[in-house]
């Protein structure tokens, strides 16, 4: 089985006025459907109020990340299924729960994690 990472940058999110309660039960039930078949792994937004920071291996700390990651924010999701159709599969329900596309990709396998 392998790991699949589904997510979606904030923006893409466009929820027409009086329509976020039916899009936050539509990602609910979504989430159920997920767990129910035995493939969610997680799945959360990202809070953009807390600023990211870089930590060394000594343990120090440093405000901000690195330039090619600055802009990470939004929603993401990890199934674990068997095939590629699986995840796409899953992507299609989550996008038509969040009223946008969402990008696919696939996690190397490894065994130790």
């Amino acid at each position: 089985m392998t790991n699949y990472l589904i997510s979606f940058p904030s923006g893409a999110m466009q929820i027409p006025e009086g329509e976020f309660q039916q899009v936050v039960d539509d990602s609910h039930a979504v989430v159920r459907e997920a767990k129910a078949a035995g493939v969610w792994v997680f799945g959360g937004g990202i809070d953009e109020s807390v600023p990211p920071v870089l930590v060394e291996g000594d343990g120090s700390v440093t405000e901000g990340t690195y330039p090619q990651t600055a802009r990470i924010e939004g929603g993401y999701t990890v199934v674990k299924v068997d095939t590629r159709d699986e995840a796409l599969h899953w992507a299609a329900r989550i996008a038509q729960a969040c009223r946008c596309a969402q990008e696919v990709r696939a996690f190397q396998d490894d065994p130790e994690s």
